[in-house]
Protein backbone atom coordinates (compact mmCIF):
# COMPACT_ATOMS: atom_id res chain seq x y z
CA UNK A 1 0.00 0.00 0.00
CA UNK A 2 1.38 3.43 -1.32
CA UNK A 3 0.08 6.64 0.04
CA UNK A 4 0.41 10.29 -1.51
CA UNK A 5 -0.34 13.60 -0.34
CA UNK A 6 -1.66 15.62 -3.81
CA UNK A 7 -1.21 19.48 -2.78
CA UNK A 8 -1.87 21.93 -6.05
CA UNK A 9 -2.14 25.66 -6.39
CA UNK A 10 -0.33 27.04 -3.19
CA UNK A 11 -0.16 30.80 -4.39
CA UNK A 12 2.87 31.97 -2.46
CA UNK A 13 1.93 35.66 -2.43
CA UNK A 14 -1.91 35.20 -1.01
CA UNK A 15 -1.55 31.50 0.70
CA UNK A 16 -3.05 30.26 3.53
CA UNK A 17 -1.06 30.36 6.71
CA UNK A 18 -3.28 28.25 8.44
CA UNK A 19 -3.83 25.50 5.71
CA UNK A 20 0.11 25.35 5.11
CA UNK A 21 0.55 24.67 8.93
CA UNK A 22 -1.94 22.73 8.92
CA UNK A 23 -0.38 20.48 5.82
CA UNK A 24 3.11 20.72 7.42
CA UNK A 25 1.93 18.99 10.66
CA UNK A 26 -0.09 16.04 8.57
CA UNK A 27 3.28 15.43 6.51
CA UNK A 28 5.01 15.83 9.48
CA UNK A 29 3.15 12.81 11.43
CA UNK A 30 1.54 10.68 9.01
CA UNK A 31 4.85 10.30 6.52
CA UNK A 32 3.39 10.05 3.28
CA UNK A 33 5.16 8.04 0.64
CA UNK A 34 5.72 11.17 -1.05
CA UNK A 35 4.30 14.24 -1.90
CA UNK A 36 2.68 15.86 -6.02
CA UNK A 37 2.70 19.22 -6.56
CA UNK A 38 0.73 19.93 -9.53
CA UNK A 39 1.38 23.61 -9.86
CA UNK A 40 1.13 27.63 -8.76
CA UNK A 41 3.61 27.64 -6.14
CA UNK A 42 3.01 31.55 -6.70
CA UNK A 43 0.81 34.16 -7.17
CA UNK A 44 2.88 36.30 -9.79
CA UNK A 45 6.24 34.34 -9.50
CA UNK A 46 7.62 37.19 -8.15
CA UNK A 47 11.17 36.53 -6.32
CA UNK A 48 9.76 36.83 -3.05
CA UNK A 49 6.89 34.15 -3.87
CA UNK A 50 9.66 31.88 -5.03
CA UNK A 51 11.69 31.99 -2.20
CA UNK A 52 8.55 31.65 0.06
CA UNK A 53 7.65 28.31 -1.69
CA UNK A 54 10.49 27.05 -2.27
CA UNK A 55 11.69 27.36 1.35
CA UNK A 56 8.28 25.58 2.31
CA UNK A 57 8.76 22.95 -0.41
CA UNK A 58 12.32 22.15 0.64
CA UNK A 59 11.11 21.77 4.46
CA UNK A 60 9.11 18.90 3.45
CA UNK A 61 10.56 15.93 4.16
CA UNK A 62 9.24 12.91 1.86
CA UNK A 63 10.20 12.95 -1.86
CA UNK A 64 8.77 15.52 -3.67
CA UNK A 65 8.09 16.18 -7.65
CA UNK A 66 6.51 19.23 -8.39
CA UNK A 67 4.35 20.50 -11.35
CA UNK A 68 4.95 24.29 -12.74
CA UNK A 69 1.94 26.25 -13.19
CA UNK A 70 0.83 28.72 -15.00
CA UNK A 71 0.89 31.70 -12.37
CA UNK A 72 4.82 30.58 -12.17
CA UNK A 73 6.08 31.53 -15.52
CA UNK A 74 7.26 35.26 -14.98
CA UNK A 75 4.26 37.74 -15.44
CA UNK A 76 6.84 40.96 -15.67
CA UNK A 77 10.17 40.42 -17.40
CA UNK A 78 8.63 39.09 -20.87
CA UNK A 79 12.95 38.53 -21.65
CA UNK A 80 12.92 35.58 -18.78
CA UNK A 81 9.86 34.42 -20.04
CA UNK A 82 11.03 33.54 -23.32
CA UNK A 83 14.84 32.78 -22.35
CA UNK A 84 14.89 31.39 -19.29
CA UNK A 85 11.24 30.56 -17.63
CA UNK A 86 12.23 28.31 -15.12
CA UNK A 87 15.36 30.52 -13.37
CA UNK A 88 13.28 31.25 -10.47
CA UNK A 89 12.81 27.38 -9.30
CA UNK A 90 16.45 26.93 -9.09
CA UNK A 91 16.23 26.28 -5.26
CA UNK A 92 14.28 23.21 -5.64
CA UNK A 93 15.58 22.41 -9.21
CA UNK A 94 16.36 19.00 -8.53
CA UNK A 95 12.16 18.76 -7.92
CA UNK A 96 10.52 20.10 -10.93
CA UNK A 97 9.36 18.16 -13.52
CA UNK A 98 10.55 14.99 -11.73
CA UNK A 99 9.93 10.90 -11.22
CA UNK A 100 9.54 9.56 -8.65
CA UNK A 101 9.78 5.75 -8.39
CA UNK A 102 8.15 3.72 -5.57
CA UNK A 103 7.46 -0.01 -4.76
CA UNK A 104 5.39 -0.97 -8.14
CA UNK A 105 4.70 2.59 -8.87
CA UNK A 106 5.35 5.45 -10.62
CA UNK A 107 5.18 8.69 -10.41
CA UNK A 108 5.38 10.86 -13.95
CA UNK A 109 5.21 14.29 -15.03
CA UNK A 110 3.48 16.14 -17.66
CA UNK A 111 4.40 19.15 -18.68
CA UNK A 112 1.29 21.38 -20.05
CA UNK A 113 2.81 25.27 -19.57
CA UNK A 114 4.12 27.01 -22.32
CA UNK A 115 6.21 30.38 -22.40
CA UNK A 116 3.53 31.42 -25.30
CA UNK A 117 0.72 30.55 -27.12
CA UNK A 118 -1.01 31.35 -30.09
CA UNK A 119 -4.28 31.71 -28.60
CA UNK A 120 -5.44 33.88 -25.87
CA UNK A 121 -4.82 33.44 -22.22
CA UNK A 122 -1.64 31.84 -22.28
CA UNK A 123 -2.76 30.84 -18.70
CA UNK A 124 -5.00 27.98 -20.21
CA UNK A 125 -3.43 24.55 -20.90
CA UNK A 126 -1.42 22.82 -23.41
CA UNK A 127 0.79 19.80 -23.79
CA UNK A 128 2.90 19.93 -26.21
CA UNK A 129 4.24 17.35 -28.93
CA UNK A 130 7.06 17.23 -27.58
CA UNK A 131 6.24 17.52 -23.82
CA UNK A 132 3.50 14.07 -24.50
CA UNK A 133 6.41 12.26 -26.10
CA UNK A 134 8.59 12.80 -23.29
CA UNK A 135 6.31 11.66 -20.82
CA UNK A 136 5.10 8.67 -23.03
CA UNK A 137 8.47 7.66 -23.32
CA UNK A 138 9.30 7.36 -19.46
CA UNK A 139 6.12 5.32 -19.65
CA UNK A 140 7.27 3.39 -22.02
CA UNK A 141 10.92 2.43 -20.31
CA UNK A 142 8.68 1.60 -16.81
CA UNK A 143 9.62 -2.32 -15.55
CA UNK A 144 7.52 -4.50 -16.48
CA UNK A 145 4.49 -4.55 -14.01
CA UNK A 146 5.37 -1.08 -12.73
CA UNK A 147 2.12 1.48 -12.57
CA UNK A 148 2.08 4.83 -13.47
CA UNK A 149 0.79 7.98 -12.17
CA UNK A 150 1.17 10.85 -14.36
CA UNK A 151 1.00 14.46 -13.08
CA UNK A 152 0.40 17.69 -14.37
CA UNK A 153 -0.66 21.39 -13.43
CA UNK A 154 -3.82 21.23 -16.42
CA UNK A 155 -6.84 19.62 -16.05
CA UNK A 156 -6.87 17.46 -19.71
CA UNK A 157 -10.11 18.58 -20.64
CA UNK A 158 -9.82 19.56 -24.33
CA UNK A 159 -12.88 21.58 -24.71
CA UNK A 160 -16.30 22.77 -22.70
CA UNK A 161 -19.74 21.60 -23.33
CA UNK A 162 -20.07 24.80 -25.35
CA UNK A 163 -17.47 23.66 -27.17
CA UNK A 164 -14.65 26.50 -26.37
CA UNK A 165 -11.06 25.44 -26.61
CA UNK A 166 -9.13 24.66 -23.05
CA UNK A 167 -6.12 22.32 -22.91
CA UNK A 168 -4.64 21.96 -25.97
CA UNK A 169 -4.01 18.51 -27.38
CA UNK A 170 -6.01 17.66 -24.41
CA UNK A 171 -7.76 14.59 -26.24
CA UNK A 172 -4.98 13.23 -27.75
CA UNK A 173 -2.84 12.91 -24.71
CA UNK A 174 -5.52 11.17 -23.10
CA UNK A 175 -5.83 8.85 -25.53
CA UNK A 176 -2.34 7.60 -25.01
CA UNK A 177 -2.35 7.70 -21.53
CA UNK A 178 -5.50 5.53 -21.53
CA UNK A 179 -3.40 3.21 -23.98
CA UNK A 180 -0.82 2.93 -21.51
CA UNK A 181 -3.24 1.97 -18.64
CA UNK A 182 -1.94 4.46 -16.64
CA UNK A 183 -3.68 4.39 -13.01
CA UNK A 184 -4.72 8.13 -13.26
CA UNK A 185 -3.83 11.61 -14.10
CA UNK A 186 -3.08 14.28 -11.36
CA UNK A 187 -3.21 17.62 -11.48
CA UNK A 188 -4.60 21.48 -10.21
CA UNK A 189 -5.24 24.51 -11.82
CA UNK A 190 -9.29 24.78 -10.79
CA UNK A 191 -8.89 25.26 -7.23
CA UNK A 192 -11.34 22.57 -6.50
CA UNK A 193 -11.06 18.86 -6.01
CA UNK A 194 -12.37 16.38 -8.52
CA UNK A 195 -12.07 12.86 -9.44
CA UNK A 196 -13.20 12.14 -13.14
CA UNK A 197 -13.33 8.86 -15.21
CA UNK A 198 -12.88 10.51 -19.13
CA UNK A 199 -13.96 8.05 -21.41
CA UNK A 200 -11.51 8.13 -24.61
CA UNK A 201 -11.38 6.00 -27.81
CA UNK A 202 -8.48 3.79 -25.91
CA UNK A 203 -10.44 3.35 -22.43
CA UNK A 204 -11.25 5.19 -19.11
CA UNK A 205 -8.71 7.71 -18.10
CA UNK A 206 -9.55 8.69 -14.55
CA UNK A 207 -8.45 12.48 -13.76
CA UNK A 208 -7.92 13.30 -9.97
CA UNK A 209 -7.65 17.29 -9.31
CA UNK A 210 -6.52 19.13 -6.08
CA UNK A 211 -7.80 21.86 -4.38
CA UNK A 212 -5.96 24.97 -3.06
CA UNK A 213 -3.83 25.97 -0.31
CA UNK A 214 -4.14 29.66 -0.88
CA UNK A 215 -6.59 32.60 -0.41
CA UNK A 216 -7.92 32.26 -3.63
CA UNK A 217 -10.88 29.54 -2.42
CA UNK A 218 -13.85 28.53 -5.02
CA UNK A 219 -16.65 26.68 -4.15
CA UNK A 220 -14.67 24.58 -1.32
CA UNK A 221 -12.42 24.94 1.60
CA UNK A 222 -8.59 24.87 1.42
CA UNK A 223 -8.09 21.22 0.87
CA UNK A 224 -5.61 18.58 -0.51
CA UNK A 225 -6.09 15.18 -1.49
CA UNK A 226 -4.94 11.97 0.38
CA UNK A 227 -4.63 8.69 -2.24
CA UNK A 228 -3.85 5.35 -1.27
CA UNK A 229 -2.28 3.33 -3.75
CA UNK A 230 -3.44 -0.66 -3.60
CA UNK A 231 -3.99 -3.65 -5.60
CA UNK A 232 -7.94 -2.49 -6.33
CA UNK A 233 -6.80 1.27 -7.46
CA UNK A 234 -6.66 4.32 -6.37
CA UNK A 235 -8.82 5.37 -3.00
CA UNK A 236 -9.08 9.15 -2.64
CA UNK A 237 -9.80 11.04 0.65
CA UNK A 238 -10.03 15.17 0.09
CA UNK A 239 -9.26 16.41 3.55
CA UNK A 240 -9.79 19.69 4.80
CA UNK A 241 -9.90 21.81 7.43
CA UNK A 242 -13.73 22.00 8.24
CA UNK A 243 -14.29 18.10 7.78
CA UNK A 244 -16.38 18.50 4.84
CA UNK A 245 -17.19 15.21 3.39
CA UNK A 246 -15.03 14.27 0.21
CA UNK A 247 -17.91 14.04 -1.69
CA UNK A 248 -18.60 17.05 -1.06
CA UNK A 249 -15.52 18.66 -1.64
CA UNK A 250 -15.60 17.24 -5.39
CA UNK A 251 -17.12 19.25 -8.22
CA UNK A 252 -19.09 16.90 -10.90
CA UNK A 253 -17.54 18.24 -13.86
CA UNK A 254 -14.11 20.33 -14.64
CA UNK A 255 -15.29 23.95 -15.11
CA UNK A 256 -13.16 26.51 -17.58
CA UNK A 257 -10.84 28.22 -15.93
CA UNK A 258 -9.75 28.83 -12.19
CA UNK A 259 -11.71 31.83 -11.41
CA UNK A 260 -10.59 34.75 -9.99
CA UNK A 261 -10.56 35.88 -6.28
CA UNK A 262 -13.86 35.88 -4.52
CA UNK A 263 -14.09 39.45 -2.59
CA UNK A 264 -15.19 38.93 1.38
CA UNK A 265 -18.65 40.33 0.69
CA UNK A 266 -19.22 37.57 -2.28
CA UNK A 267 -21.40 34.91 -1.34
CA UNK A 268 -19.80 31.52 -0.97
CA UNK A 269 -21.38 28.78 -3.34
CA UNK A 270 -22.59 25.53 -1.36
CA UNK A 271 -19.68 23.07 -1.47
CA UNK A 272 -20.00 20.94 -4.23
CA UNK A 273 -21.64 22.70 -6.61
CA UNK A 274 -19.44 24.00 -9.99
CA UNK A 275 -19.28 27.46 -9.82
CA UNK A 276 -20.12 29.81 -12.34
CA UNK A 277 -17.23 30.25 -14.96
CA UNK A 278 -16.49 34.12 -15.58
CA UNK A 279 -13.77 35.25 -17.31
CA UNK A 280 -10.07 34.24 -15.84
CA UNK A 281 -8.08 37.25 -14.09
CA UNK A 282 -4.82 36.32 -13.87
Amino acid sequence: MTRLFHISDIHFGLEDERALAWVERCIAEEKPDAVVVTGDLTMRARHREFRAACGWISSLGPPVTVEVGNHDMPYFNLAERFIDPYRRFRAIEALVEREIALPGLAIVPLKTTTRAQWRWPWSNGWVTGKALAETLAAIDALPAGTRALVCAHHPLTERDPRGKLLTINGSRTMEELARRGVLAILSGHVHDAFDIVQPTVSGDLRMIGAGTLSKRIRSSPPSFNELTVGAEGITVCVRNLEHVPTPAMQIAQVPENALPPRLPEDPVAPVGTVPEVDPPVH
